[in-house]
C-alpha cells in the first residue's frame, strides 16, 4: 500500500469534520470560558485524528467483507479497487486504534475522570459505528450518532481540556468509599450543548447527504439507514431543518451572552448556503449531491470560527 491509496482508505478528505470541532471547541473555550492549554490540545489533535481515519479504515473494511453487491466490492470500495489485503488492512486498523487509544489514555491520565468518561463514550460510538455484527451506521440512527460523537463529542472534550485548570465540571471518584460525584454550572451544560448544535447539525448533515445520495445501493447491500424508513422526499426536507437550525442555534446563543456581536458574521454566509440547498434539492441522487453537504458544513463552520475569532480581537480591545 502507497501513501496514497492509504490517504483514500481513511478518506483523508472528510477529517474536516472532525478538524471543525477541534477549531471551534478551542475558540470556545478562549471566548467563553478564557482558558487554553497548548500541549495537551496538541496531543489530543493527534489522537482525534488519527481515531478518525481509523473509523473510516473501519467502514471501508466492514463494507468491503459484508458486500453482497460484487460490483461494489470489486470496483467501488478502495480494497478491492487497490487489491488490498483484508488482512493487512485489517492489523493497520488495530495498530492506528491502539495507538490512538494509547494517546487519549494519556491525556485522561492528566485531565481527569471525566474526560476519561465522554472519551470512552466518543470511543465506543466510533468503533462501533461501523463495526459489529449490526453497525450503528447500518440503522437509522447513524446521523445522531455521527452528529453527537463528533459535533458534541470533540467540541466537549477539547473544552474540557482547556478548561482543566478551573474546571467548569468536577467528576470524582472515592472507591474506598463507594462514592462517586458530578458538580458543575448548569448554565455551563447549555452553554456547551447550544454552542455545540451548528456542528451537531452540520456533521449530521453529511451523513444525511451520503445516505440521499446512496439509497439504492445501501438497500442492496443490506443498510438500511434513516432514509430508507423516512423516504428521500422527507430526508431532502430534515436536510433543510438541520443547516437552518444552525443559524437558530447561533441566534441563541447571542441571545443567551454566549457569543459575542461578532459572531453574526455567520449570517452572512446565508445567501450561499441557500443556493447550495436549492441545487442539493435538483441533484439528489446523483453522485455530486453529496458534495454540497461538505459545502455547506465547510462555508458554515469556517464563518463560525472567524466570528470566534472577531470575537477574541473585539475582547481584547474592549479589555
Amino acid at each position: 500500500m502507497n501513501f496514497k491509496i492509504f490517504l483514500e482508505l481513511v478518506e483523508i478528505k472528510t477529517k474536516i469534520a472532525s478538524i471543525f470541532p477541534f477549531i471551534i471547541g478551542l475558540l470556545f473555550s478562549l471566548c467563553y470560558f478564557n482558558e487554553f492549554v497548548p500541549l495537551f490540545t496538541l496531543l489530543f489533535l493527534l489522537a482525534m485524528l488519527l481515531f478518525d481515519m481509523t473509523v473510516t479504515a473501519i467502514n471501508n473494511y466492514q463494507d468491503y467483507v459484508k458486500a453482497k453487491d460484487e460490483h461494489y466490492k470489486n470496483e467501488q470500495n478502495i480494497i478491492g479497487q487497490a487489491n488490498l489485503s483484508p488482512s493487512f488492512v485489517r492489523n493497520l486498523i488495530i495498530v492506528m486504534l491502539l495507538i490512538s487509544l494509547s494517546l487519549g489514555l494519556s491525556i485522561a491520565y492528566f485531565t481527569g475522570w471525566l474526560f476519561l468518561f465522554v472519551g470512552a463514550v466518543v470511543f465506543f460510538i466510533g468503533v462501533f459505528y461501523t463495526y459489529g455484527p449490526i453497525p450503528l451506521s447500518r440503522m437509522p440512527l447513524g446521523e445522531i450518532f455521527s452528529g453527537g460523537t463528533m459535533g458534541l463529542g470533540i467540541f466537549t472534550m477539547v473544552v474540557l481540556i482547556n478548561t482543566n485548570s478551573s474546571p467548569i465540571f468536577r467528576f470524582s471518584i472515592n472507591f474506598s468509599q463507594n462514592r462517586f460525584a458530578l458538580t458543575g454550572s448548569i448554565f455551563a451544560v447549555f452553554a456547551l450543548i447550544i454552542a455545540s448544535l451548528p456542528l451537531i447539525f452540520t456533521i449530521a448533515n453529511i451523513m444525511l447527504a451520503n445516505n440521499l445520495r446512496d439509497l439504492d445501493t445501501d438497500i442492496k447491500n443490506h443498510r438500511y439507514t434513516l432514509v430508507y424508513y423516512i423516504g428521500r422526499v422527507t430526508g431532502m426536507k430534515l436536510f433543510r431543518v438541520l443547516m437552518y437550525g444552525s443559524y437558530v442555534a447561533i441566534l441563541l446563543g447571542l441571545v443567551l451572552r454566549l457569543f459575542d456581536w461578532p459572531i453574526l458574521v455567520t449570517f452572512l454566509t446565508f445567501p450561499l448556503i441557500q443556493k447550495n440547498l436549492k441545487a442539493h434539492a435538483k441533484e439528489v441522487p446523483a453522485p455530486h449531491s453529496f458534495v454540497y453537504s461538505l459545502k455547506n458544513m465547510v462555508l458554515f463552520n469556517s464563518s463560525y470560527a472567524l466570528g470566534l475569532l472577531f470575537s477574541l480581537i473585539w475582547q481584547s480591545v474592549i479589555k
